[in-house]
């Protein structure tokens, strides 16, 4: 097979729960096409280019394609962890069903998950974006990143597919220059540390101790729990972990307490004390609990 022609790798899935296969992204990243979603990863050097489609609720056809068959493989494996395709969520439907706040939720949207994402840096790197801004303004940015650092698919991928930068390409960044986007100055520094981290090989977001990563990525300033916990929930398939310090948690919570006061807060320990309850699915149920009491957190539901 000459090298100018990629591998396939394709699989027809039973999911192991109900699954609905998510929209397009606001970054631009994720693309819809009729009835398939499409994405671009990168295996190293080497583009996939990632496809899904449901032709009806209780299969899924899935398919990645890069010039090596390893590379499409894995990209393949990415996109099941993504979609969630192999997780089984039998024993968190059966406990939480009746919970007198999440329970209509979890029985009317069995599919409902956290809206991963298939390369744990870009989950990282957003996470920063995000800090303590209106989700609107974080995805601008985003998409700005994306359009001036982002990489393009190759010739025989979609069109106007584009991957996340790399780790190492953030890394090289000044600040000044993803100032240039709206991030602020605090944020930009970060945003370079954590990548140099990751680049180096400091902090190897794949590693099964998560927690070790997690603390070297805390003594960075700038980076606090509530980033590593979106790292946690989007990047690295943790439903043990919800992001306690997000504002739709301390806002969705101070009204339910509250008896409905739309002005009143939580504490991000009252957040946490809350969740506890659901363990070790709390942020699974973090997603529900959204949608139960606000119109749904835009960045971390599927």
């Amino acid at each position: 097979m000459s090298a100018a022609v990629p591998v396939e790798v394709r699989a027809e899935v039973r999911p192991a729960w109900p699954v609905r296969l998510p929209g397009g992204g606001m970054d631009g990243l994720a693309l819809r096409r009729g009835d398939v979603w499409l994405r671009l990863v990168h295996v190293g050097p080497s583009a996939v280019e990632l496809r899904a489609a449901q032709p009806e609720p209780g299969r899924l056809v899935l398919g990645a394609r890069a010039r090596r068959r390893a590379d499409a493989e894995h990209g393949l494996e990415r996109l099941r962890f993504a979609l969630g395709v192999d997780d089984d969520l039998a024993d968190f439907h059966a406990r939480f069903r009746d919970d007198p706040v999440i329970g209509a939720s979890v029985r009317r949207r069995p599919w409902l998950r956290a809206r991963r994402r298939p390369v744990a840096f870009e989950a990282l790197a957003w996470a920063v974006t995000e800090q303590l801004i209106e989700y609107d303004r974080a995805v601008r940015i985003q998409r700005r990143i994306v359009r001036a650092h982002g990489r393009p698919a190759p010739a025989w991928a979609w069109p106007g597919l584009r991957d996340a930068p790399s780790a190492r390409t953030v890394a090289e960044l000044s600040p000044a220059r993803l100032q240039s986007y709206d991030l602020a100055a605090g944020r930009a520094l970060a945003l370079v540390r954590v990548a140099r981290e990751v680049a180096d090989g400091r902090v190897d977001l794949d590693d099964p101790d998560h927690e070790r990563g997690w603390a070297r990525l805390r003594a960075i300033p700038g980076i606090g729990a509530w980033t590593v916990e979106v790292l946690a929930l989007l990047g690295q398939g943790r439903d043990d972990v919800v992001p306690a310090g997000d504002l739709g948690f301390l806002k969705a919570l101070g009204a339910l307490t509250s008896g409905g006061d739309p002005r009143a807060r939580v504490t991000e320990e009252e957040v946490r004390v809350h969740m506890a309850r659901y363990d070790p699915w709390a942020g699974l149920a973090g997603v529900h609990l959204l949608h139960v009491l606000t119109s749904g957190p835009k960045a971390l539901a599927a």
